[in-house]
Parts: structure tokens; sequence; C-alpha cells
């Protein structure tokens, strides 16, 4: 027990370092346990749509100042970010694809870049067209709403929005494979690193 609590000598560190072919040994193994954990339980497909956002800026405040656009579009940006989960939204993509709102809130699918130009719109599915066809159709919900809103007078009117890529969307697992190999040759060298230091008896 002293041994497991105790600090590693320079003898250790030394020891350590003079195994190199444990290492290159350690990390192949590594990466072969990363590749088989990544075939045999993979993850899901994501797939990405694209809703183009113009804000209009030069017709909605021709002659303001720089801060008050920065405050105009971090408004227009919030409401918009909230529209694209509201309860409206997410009832409707769970109505469409029989999965609770839980989840589709809960990581199922994910917002990413939301400003002025292009805002990503991402589905996970452990089936690569059922990821596409979710996030195809919360692409278009969302543009729908937001165009509503503005005719309705809750968003600002120069607001345009387009679809730009909602069919034959990008579709890859959301973890690569490297990503998995790499995890795999850190862990099982960080694992072996405190089996040598903590576990492995030292010589009288």
């Amino acid at each position: 027990m002293n041994f497991l609590l105790s600090s590693p000598t320079i003898e250790d560190l030394i020891r350590l370092l003079r195994a190199w072919r444990f290492w290159v040994l350690g990390a192949f193994i590594g990466a072969l346990i990363g590749a088989a954990a990544y075939y045999l339980a993979p993850p899901p497909y994501r797939a990405k749509a694209t809703v183009n956002v113009d804000f209009n800026l030069e017709q909605a405040w021709p002659k303001e100042t720089d801060r008050q656009q920065f405050y105009f579009l971090e408004r227009e940006t919030r409401k918009m970010e909230e529209l694209a989960w509201s309860d409206d939204i997410m009832s409707q993509l769970s109505s469409e694809f029989a999965i609770p709102v839980e989840e589709l809130r809960g990581g199922k699918l994910q917002l990413s870049q939301p400003s002025e130009a292009g805002w990503h719109f991402y589905a996970d599915d452990a089936d690569a067209r059922a990821a596409e066809q979710l996030v195809s159709a919360w692409a278009e919900a969302f543009t729908l709403k937001v165009q509503s809103e503005v005719q309705a007078g809750n968003i600002e009117e120069f607001l345009r929005l387009e679809v730009t890529q909602a069919v034959n969307l990008p579709k890859e697992r959301s973890i690569s494979l490297s990503e998995y190999v790499l995890a795999g040759s850190v862990g099982f060298l960080t694992l072996a690193v405190f089996a040598v230091l903590f576990v492995k008896p030292k010589q009288q």
C-alpha cells in the first residue's frame, strides 16, 4: 500500500523512457482496441443541413453605429435560437419521427454557428437516412417558423432565410475512426504508465 502511494523516483522515470519498444507496442495495441470498438459499436451517423440567414443590416439599420448593429444582431439571433428549440418545432418533429422531445433536445439535434450567414443544423441517428430526414425536417420547420414570425412582426422584417442544403446532405459518423484510434492509444499508454510506476513492485 505504501508503494502505491509513494511518488515515482528518477529511476522510475528513466526506466519509462528507456522502454521505448513497450510504448510503441502499447500505442499499436491501443490503436487496435480503439478501431475494434469503432467497428463493434460504431457511433451514430451525423447529417448536416444549412440555412442561410441574411439580416440585411444596410436596410434595417442604415444610419446606426456598429454597437447598435451588434446589439440588434444579438437580439434577433437569440430570438431565432429560441424558435429553433421551441415547443412547436420540437413537438412537430417528435410527432413526425416518433422521437421524444427530451431526446431531441438532449443531444440528438445540435445547432452550430447561429449568426449571420450559414446556420448549421445537425442530427444524429444510427441510420444515415433517418438522420438526413430528421435534420432536413428541422431546417425546413425552423425556416417556416421564422418566416411566420417575421410576417407577424415579432422578428425584424428585413430578415431573409433560405434553406441552402436540405437534400442529399453530407452524412458521416459523429466520431471518426481516427479519434477512436487516438483515444485507444492514449488510453492504453496512460494505463500502462500508471501500471509501471505505481503497481509494479520495486526492486530491492
